[in-house]
């Protein structure tokens, strides 16, 4: 079997994973240190964190796929997910099972990669400290998280820190290029653009949009990218200001609530574009803080799960008012 059916109903974002170090299109600093700790074979316990999407779990694969061969790569690396039970048991267990057995015909070291380890209860994290440096000599550690501060302070200073950013526009282009190319998609400028927009430095993320959109539509435009995500388009964002800041409270109020029945519109993702588009306005100095000190109440009180019809009142008249201070 060919390797092109092998993947062939892989998703994207698996299908265009990185296989080695050299494939990997971000963190040039970050990957040529880890080269160099590979080259003179003194690799020392990793902790990555940082943004999903930015290619943690990516760069940690192709270190073990360049460390180890096919044939042994099960034998020589555990990798364990939030979606598998990580608690005190599995590291008094499993983990140290894996640690504590030596290699006998290989020479090297084990991998244990512990992703998404923020997931893990702080007993578990404790626990691991004592496995970590009895086991050093014959096992090395990677920990994987968003969130470093979930991570305890004994297991921090035991590992190599590295932050991987959110990606910048000059990274994704030529990987979402490539993607184009080899899977033939049609795909517009505006639907580059609204893509990497959405996206914020995710590199996943585009991929999966640009799937989705691809599947959904014969052509990747930025109205069928918006579409395909239920993201609010600029031009209504546009209107939507517009009316708030222009109209009275009940046309207001009906036409934005019409316009989010119609597309379906969630006023969380309105909100979070109303914001941006405010700062873009030459509004005085005294109405912007008390419009950004509303919408932030706002959404605030959304993510509690109140009502959007009253939230969406809240909204509209909290325009209003800073329509009626900016003429006074």
């Amino acid at each position: 079997m060919s390797r092109a059916n092998e993947h062939k109903n892989l998703p994207w974002v698996e299908k265009y994973r990185p296989n080695s170090l050299d494939d990997l299109i971000s963190h040039t600093e970050i990957i040529n240190t880890i080269q160099k700790f590979i080259k003179q074979d003194r690799l020392p316990h990793l902790l990555f964190y940082g943004p999903p999407g930015t290619g943690k779990t990516s760069t940690i694969l192709a270190v073990a796929k360049q460390l180890y061969a096919p044939k042994e790569f099960n034998s020589m690396v555990l990798e364990l997910n939030a979606s598998d039970d990580r608690g005190i048991g599995i590291v008094r267990g499993s983990i140290l099972n894996f640690a504590s057995t030596r290699t006998i015909f290989k020479s090297g070291f084990k991998l244990v990669i512990l992703d998404e380890a923020d997931a893990m209860t702080n007993d578990a994290q404790n626990a691991l400290r004592r496995v970590i440096e009895k086991f050093t000599e014959n096992t090395r550690f990677c920990f994987i998280c968003n969130y470093l501060s979930k991570i305890i302070p004994a297991l921090q200073s035991r590992c190599t820190r590295f932050r991987f950013g959110p990606l910048d526009n000059q990274q994704i282009v030529p990987r979402l290029e490539f993607v184009v190319r080899e899977e033939n998609v049609d795909m517009t400028e505006d639907g580059k653009k609204a893509l990497i927009t959405l996206a914020k430095g995710d590199m996943r993320r585009v991929i999966n949009i640009l799937q989705s959109t691809s599947m959904a539509h014969e052509k990747v435009t930025e109205e069928n990218v918006y579409l395909c995500t239920g993201h609010p388009l600029r031009t209504d964002i546009e209107n939507i200001v517009n009316w708030m800041l222009n109209e009275d409270f009940t046309a207001a109020f009906n036409h934005i609530n019409q316009l989010k029945t119609l597309k379906g519109l969630a006023l969380l993702d309105i909100l979070l574009e109303v914001h941006t588009y405010v700062h873009r306005i030459e509004f005085p100095q005294k109405v912007r803080i008390y419009l950004l000190d509303k919408m932030s109440d706002i959404e605030y009180r959304l993510a509690a799960g109140t009502s959007e019809k009253l939230q969406l009142g809240s909204l509209v008249a909290a325009f209003q008012s800073a329509r009626e201070m900016v003429a006074a």
